[in-house]
């Protein structure tokens, strides 16, 4: 091994959103940064529908007009449909202040996007080059790598943030994993060419459509610009192994089974194989630790089903960056308290919607058709991402709010 050890202020690994900006954020402040990725960018990755929170990191991280420009599919917000009844929610009728709307991204080209901007503004990145090891017991944090021609180096840094993602380096690397609260669920997914004429279809939103049959199964559709859109159902992984064949020929019964998405896409051009991945929701013992944070889906990851895995991404990587700040200016930091505590604020208010999803209480609220207007306000914000607003009642006790609410909905049925 090369003893000449690299010297950096942090290493962050993974150029995926989150690693992006924490780098841009970094950079903003002086900082040499070394990024770290795996895979050789455009590359696949799945969760291509925003949340308009995010613009407001995006913005901070000097990465707006890039994005902007890059020509994406506009969004203002999200369509539900669960048999005849149909609800949208308009991001831009929200409670909270901030940004209204966003885009619905193929993933490969945003997070080339955000990379190129991450060097532009200065941060190195290595494509094709894993994390195989750390050290956190040396006197400055040690990180080895290898390149694609399979040659270890070492890098030292004064902090190492992890934005690995699914890949989850340090977690595995310092065995921090743990199980999560949720049941095993999967996903079967694909892009495809729609050919969706529907003169009612609004292209601007996501739509989430619930399984006729079984309410905790539910299928997203995420239009692209050029005609094009993501296709997925989730479900637990035991009702997706009764389906036979290939992944594509899997998801296509599956969508065939929902006579909405059935003539949705009847017209559809399944011109790339489907893809399945499965026990994603993950957890871990810590969010931090001596020399290190965990960014966005390599802490926590909850469940697709309200788009809010790229804005908990760059959330993280916001408050850790305002940390590192301090950090580096010699104050004293508080890791728990100053990242753990408020990023987890936001999250919990999600996996309080995701659990009540699941079960149904918050499919009867938002398909209720005696709807009061500044609920559904509120309600849009958090699906808009605005998890974090504690003026927000439905924020600030999420669980208690959202329990009475599933009440009264069902006792008005």
């Amino acid at each position: 091994m090369d003893r000449n050890i690299e010297k950096y202020d942090v290493v962050v690994i993974g150029a995926g959103p989150a690693g992006s900006v924490a780098a841009a954020l970094l950079r903003q402040q002086g900082r040499r940064v070394l990024v770290l990725e795996r895979e050789q960018f455009p590359r696949f990755s799945i969760g291509e529908s925003l949340l308009p929170q995010s613009m407001a990191y995006l913005e901070q991280a000097g990465m707006l007009q890039a994005v902007v420009e890059a020509g994406f599919q506009y969004k203002n917000g999200a369509a539900f449909v669960r048999g005849e009844r149909s609800t949208a929610f308009d991001f831009r009728d929200k409670f909270s202040t901030g940004w209204g709307t966003t885009y619905q991204v193929q993933r490969a080209q945003f997070d080339h996007v955000l990379a190129k901007e991450a060097e532009r503004q200065g941060a190195e990145i290595r494509f094709q080059h894993c994390v195989t090891g750390v050290d956190l017991d040396a006197a400055t944090p040690l990180v080895t790598a290898h390149g694609p021609d399979g040659v270890a180096y070492q890098v030292e840094a004064e902090f190492i943030l992890d934005a690995s993602g699914f890949g989850r380096i340090l977690p595995r690397l310092l065995a921090l994993e743990t199980p999560s609260d949720f049941p095993v669920r999967g996903a079967i997914f694909t892009h495809i060419e729609d050919g969706i004429s529907a003169p009612d279809f609004d292209r601007n939103k996501i739509r989430v459509t619930v399984h006729p049959d079984h309410c905790d199964v539910w299928y997203w559709l995420i239009p692209f610009s050029g005609g094009r859109c993501s296709i997925g159902v989730v479900a637990e992984t035991a009702f997706l192994e009764q389906y036979k064949g290939t992944d594509t020929e899997r998801l296509q019964a599956l969508v065939n089974e929902d006579p909405a998405s059935r003539k949705l896409l009847q017209n559809a051009r399944w011109d790339t194989p489907a893809r399945a991945i499965t026990g994603y929701s993950a957890n871990v013992k810590s969010l931090w630790g001596r020399g290190y944070a965990l960014l966005g889906n390599a802490g926590e990851f909850l469940d697709p089903v309200f788009s809010s895995g790229v804005t908990i991404a760059l959330k993280s990587a916001s408050l850790a960056a305002a940390v590192l700040q301090r950090h580096f200016a010699g104050a004293e930091v508080d890791w728990e308290n100053d990242y753990a505590v408020p990023l987890k604020k936001g999250v919990d208010t999600f996996r309080t919607f995701v659990e009540s999803w699941y079960a149904g209480g918050f499919q009867n609220v938002i398909f209720h058709e005696d709807q009061q207007p500044e609920i559904r306000r509120m309600i849009a914000a958090i699906l808009a991402g605005y998890a974090w607003d504690e003026a927000n009642p439905y924020v600030r006790e999420s669980k208690r709010r959202l329990t009475v609410l599933e009440e009264i909905c069902s006792r008005m049925e």
